[in-house]
């Protein structure tokens, strides 16, 4: 019998971080199928809901045969309530989960490009798959619905061309005028705006439905400071004669009842935080311009400073799981000197 090669350290963080992720999104889909009325719409959050049910059963049989400890992660007992009254739209609902899944396309390619041992690749690539069909579903279902947020237009070119000035890369000149943005450009920051569009309103509804004071502010800070980026790249975009992205405004209703726990509204948002850095990192190497690689590397920096706090909130509370580490071994000698 051959025996089973062990899991590397990077396979151990993919599949806790995998765990943490699906079992939070088990969660939120099983309080979204209790208020979804779109019956088109149904169907979305019923394959979110199956993807992560299946992803947890597959995590924690690995984690009890290699004798590893299953995370607490987020259980339906503890961080939701699905009699809490209806807290989003529809549009809303559909327009997360299609988010989620570019995430998790993300996600997912990296886990694929981690893992050496078979079976660990061939779950990550089948993962990547069924987060590309729910991406196609929800766009689909979002264009037929006229909700789906296209990325702008612009004029195709006549011709290809060449860099012929070092002026191309500046985007700050006090004599002379930016030059447009180029079509790699644009899309960065269409993208960035619907991610922090997205994550104005989970704010807003997370500062909501809070009972802690503390988790209010730290709420309404994430607002603001996503409100201000989309302020930051819709000027960029709008300086080019280039229409930004625009999405309904009716997806938080007034409900207070929380269906949520603070502990997963704070794992939610961190979660949401390390993508758009990664979001931003990705932008500023792809963009050409000057002064949008600035504005990139800045913006990251009050995103890192947001997620740490947020992090420090959860410490206090006692709700941040520690990721699976190796022995502090200066530690183990001072034990064993003392013993």
């Amino acid at each position: 019998m051959t025996e089973k090669i062990p899991l590397t350290a990077s396979e151990i963080a993919s599949v806790w971080t995998g765990y943490m992720q699906d079992s939070m999104s088990k969660c939120v889909m099983s309080y979204f199928l209790t208020i979804i009325d779109d019956q088109e719409i149904r169907p979305v959050i019923q394959l979110a809901y199956d993807i992560s049910s299946d992803h947890l059963e597959k995590y924690t049989k690995i984690f009890n045969e290699e004798d590893i400890p299953v995370p607490v992660g987020f259980t339906l007992e503890s961080d939701v309530n699905l009699n809490a009254p209806r807290l989003y739209s529809d549009v809303f609902l559909l327009t997360y989960i299609n988010h989620m899944a570019k995430i998790g396309m993300l996600g997912y390619s990296g886990f694929v490009s981690m893992s050496s041992r078979e079976d660990i690749r061939l779950m990550y690539i089948e993962g990547l798959q069924e987060s590309a069909k729910l991406y196609e579903l929800s766009s689909q279902i979002a264009l037929s619905k006229g909700v789906f947020v296209r990325a702008p237009y612009i004029e195709y070119p006549e011709k290809t061309d060449f860099v012929d000035s070092k002026k191309y890369l500046s985007g700050v000149s006090l004599f002379s005028r930016q030059r447009p943005l180029n079509s790699v450009e644009i899309s960065h920051l269409y993208m960035n705006i619907q991610t922090n569009l997205i994550g104005s309103k989970l704010s807003l509804s997370f500062a909501q439905i809070s009972p802690r004071e503390e988790i209010q502010e730290y709420m309404k800070r994430g607002r603001d400071i996503s409100k201000k980026h989309v302020q930051i790249f819709t000027k960029s975009l709008l300086d080019n004669y280039i229409q930004p992205p625009v999405t309904s405004d009716a997806s938080v209703t007034d409900s207070t009842t929380p269906p949520f726990s603070d502990k997963l509204a704070l794992f939610q948002i961190g979660f949401m935080s390390a993508a758009g850095i990664g979001n931003y990192a990705t932008a500023a190497a792809a963009s050409q311009r000057s002064d949008l690689i600035t504005n990139y590397q800045r913006l990251s920096l009050e995103i890192a400073q947001f997620a740490k706090d947020g992090a420090d909130l959860m410490i206090q509370n006692a709700w941040l799981e520690e990721p699976p580490g190796t022995t502090d071994k200066d530690k183990l000698i001072k034990k064993k000197e003392s013993d």
